[in-house]
């Protein structure tokens, strides 16, 4: 009996994903673990591998396809002594979900072969075609109002963008007013109530535009920022720290330290934070609903910028490592999540999330908190102030290198005193860096 290849949940929170590339092809035999596609998930780039072993009979899903749902049939093997040819999808046991309406199956036969091409489909003013093909018609510079559709009713779909491209067809519209309407055409409305529509806007006053379609990434940070607006009750509190003793402990710290390893101020801030978090342990929690829950270790995620947005990978445990350790940590999980390699358990789950903007110049700032986490920390840049210091003579002007933070707290778990009381102890941690060492 075939077996139907679905796309997998790779991580708690997806709901459909990107088919990025298929190592396979139609008539490889397959064992089970070999690397058979990579997945683009809503955070990273992943590789599936295969559970049973046999024939790769039919490739259901293009490679490139986007909003593939989750469970949806991807690929059938043929097992031993079946022929490929005879299999179809849905053979696999249990009834296999339909593939998702992006789906689109690869061209066997030359497009002159294919059923007569229609004109394009439209629903109201928007031509009705694949993601894919919508994506390949504006890498391409595609009019796809131009472009006969020969998917199920006139749908345009891939093959119908390759003929195109290959015959000088659909003539790039230029990159100005033109553009920007037959964007405005193509693209989705936008929800009720999240205001105008800027493709409408665009298109009445013949304003050009590049539509750059959002990613699974770009879509996943969208929805989930909106939400943590909207559903979780945020207050700020701001304090400016000295770091001058801080920075001259770095310096020898670094002296100290085997060859190649370089200690940050952001690192020196990650352990702080999570000595503070021990400290006053009432912040390091989460809203469950019905119930605050409070972790007993200091799991700090760290929001890490990428080309396709933002993402925070995980250091677990911090309260229990030093500073050497967690510099090599963080300098992994940064690289490989600007690669987009890392695993779900890398950046899922953790208590308290750091967002540094310091190296960009940023004076202060106040961030989004991360769901489910109760409280997130933006960090500003480090520069020279005049401070006001008391001394047996009286108060005196000096100059001292500060850095001010702004504490994001979720009022439903950090109420504004235990919030402060954080935000005192990662002072003191900071103003007095022996301390995070003992």
């Amino acid at each position: 009996m075939s077996v139907d290849i679905l796309m997998p949940a790779l991580s708690p929170t997806m709901e459909e994903g990107t088919l990025a590339k298929w190592l396979v092809k139609e008539g490889d035999s397959v064992a089970s673990g070999d690397v058979i596609a990579e997945i683009e998930t809503d955070k990273a780039t992943m590789e599936v591998e295969a559970v049973d072993e046999g024939v790769v009979a039919k490739l259901i899903v293009a490679a490139g396809t986007e909003g593939v749902a989750v469970n949806a049939v991807i690929a059938v093997l043929a097992e031993e002594g079946e022929d490929p040819a005879s299999v179809q999808a849905g053979g696999g046991g249990a009834p296999a979900p339909a593939p998702a309406p992006a789906a689109a199956a690869p061209v066997k036969a030359p497009v002159a072969a294919q059923a007569p091409v229609a004109a394009p489909a439209t629903s109201g003013d928007r031509v009705v075609a694949s993601p894919l093909a919508r994506r390949l018609a504006s890498q391409n510079g595609l009019d796809l109002s131009a472009i006969g559709g020969s998917g199920p009713n006139g749908r345009v779909v891939k093959r119908d963008i390759e003929s195109a491209i290959a015959s000088g067809g659909a003539k790039a519209a230029p990159r100005a007013a033109a553009s920007a309407r037959s964007s405005a055409a193509a693209g989705q409305p936008m929800p009720a109530g999240a205001g105008p529509d800027p493709r409408k806007i665009a298109a009445q006053l013949d304003m050009a535009y590049e539509e750059i379609p959002a990613n699974n990434m770009r879509k996943t940070i969208a929805r989930r920022l909106v939400e943590a607006k909207q559903t979780v009750p945020h207050f700020y509190l701001t304090v400016d720290i000295e770091l001058d003793a801080l920075l001259a402990l770095r310096g020898q710290i670094n002296k100290a330290v085997p060859e190649g390893v370089k200690i940050s101020v952001n690192d020196m801030i990650i352990l702080a934070s999570a000595k503070a978090l021990m400290d006053e342990p009432d912040t390091n929690a989460s809203w469950a609903g019905d119930a605050v829950l409070k972790y007993a270790s200091a799991d700090v995620a760290v929001a890490v910028a990428t080309e396709n947005g933002l993402i925070t990978p995980v250091i677990r445990d911090v309260q229990t490592k030093g500073l050497p350790e967690i510099s090599a940590e963080m300098v992994d999980l940064a690289t490989r999540a600007r690669e987009g390699a890392l695993k779900p358990h890398e950046y899922q789950g953790g208590t308290f999330t750091i967002s540094n903007l310091g190296m960009f110049g940023i004076r202060e700032f106040a961030a989004v908190i991360n769901p489910p986490h109760g409280a997130i920390l933006a960090v500003g840049k480090g520069e020279k102030r005049p401070v006001v210091r008391t001394t047996d003579k009286g108060d005196e002007l000096a100059i001292a290198t500060v850095m001010s933070v702004t504490l994001s707290c979720d009022h439903r778990v950090v109420d504004g005193a235990v919030g402060a009381r954080w935000l005192n102890a990662f002072q003191q941690r900071l103003e007095n860096p022996l301390s995070m060492l003992l």
